[in-house]
């Protein structure tokens, strides 16, 4: 059998099993010339490219809804705590007009 690529595209989608050196992981990060959106170093995909003022955006929009999100959790309303509040019996009534 041949050897596998180890980079590549499929169905127009970069992947890249190399094993990144870190002068690649950092330079795949920042690339000025580049648009919002580059290959990964590692894996399958595209990421941010920080070098690009759209990625800072949706950088402070994804952590402004995260803080939003985190803020507005009050005790006994998470998923978790449900269970405790659920754990009595349901009476269902059945009308059968």
């Amino acid at each position: 059998m041949g050897d596998k690529p180890s980079s590549g595209e499929i169905l127009g989608i970069p992947y890249n099993f190399d094993r990144p050196s870190l002068g690649r992981l950092l330079s795949s990060y920042w690339q000025p010339e580049k648009g919002m959106l580059v290959e990964k170093p590692f894996g399958i995909g595209y990421t941010l490219n920080l070098a690009n003022w759209r990625s800072w955006v949706v950088l402070a929009v994804a952590g402004g809804l995260y803080w939003q999100q985190k803020g507005s959790e009050t005790p006994g309303t998470g998923s978790d705590d449900d269970e405790s509040a659920d754990a009595g019996p349901v009476e269902v009534i059945v009308d059968d007009d």
